[in-house]
């Protein structure tokens, strides 16, 4: 009787904060990224100062509260893995750049495009279709649904994708 009770409850709370109203004052992730486009690489950075790419990864998701590991590997490894046709904006993406598993990490924007910290170029947005990720491309994962969702994204940034995951 309580697991119904809490599962109901748990499917009520989805359906109440995946509505996609966004409070004016909450950041989008577009905005989010857009905000730190150009800051250099740094190879252990998490600040405005220089990213790597986990630490750009984790800037940006502390904005909406959600705690991630530190590491590309670790970040590939939680959440619910997504197909690639399935990407939503705000899905992780991994690549491997060194031949040696999971070495890279970026934040998927929509429209087949990703954020990420480059280490020769910095943070900006590239495309999933460029050979040079095409080729790396490992796996991708889902770490935010619901209220934290709701609050990535807002609606004249969703696709029309993103208004039927949140029941519009």
């Amino acid at each position: 009787m309580k697991k119904v009770g809490l599962t109901l409850f748990s499917f009520v709370l989805f359906f109440v904060f995946s509505g996609g109203s966004v409070f004016a004052s909450q950041i989008d992730l577009r905005k989010a990224v857009d905000e730190v486009v150009g800051t250099p690489y740094e190879w252990g950075g998490t600040t405005t100062s220089g990213f790597d790419c986990s630490g750009f990864i984790l800037y940006i998701f502390n904005q909406y509260e959600t705690k991630l590991p530190r590491t590309s590997s670790a970040q590939s490894k939680i959440g619910t893995k997504v197909e690639k046709n399935d990407l939503r904006p705000g899905d992780l993406v991994f690549f491997n750049t060194n031949g040696k598993g999971v070495s890279h990490a970026g934040i998927y924007v929509g429209d087949g495009k990703f954020a990420h910290s480059s280490s020769s170029k910095g943070v900006r947005i590239s495309e999933l279709s460029e050979t040079y990720y095409a080729k790396r491309y490992v796996t991708a994962r889902r770490v935010v649904s619901g209220e934290n969702y709701a609050e990535m994204i807002k609606d004249d940034h969703a696709s029309e994708d993103d208004s039927q995951v949140l029941g519009e």
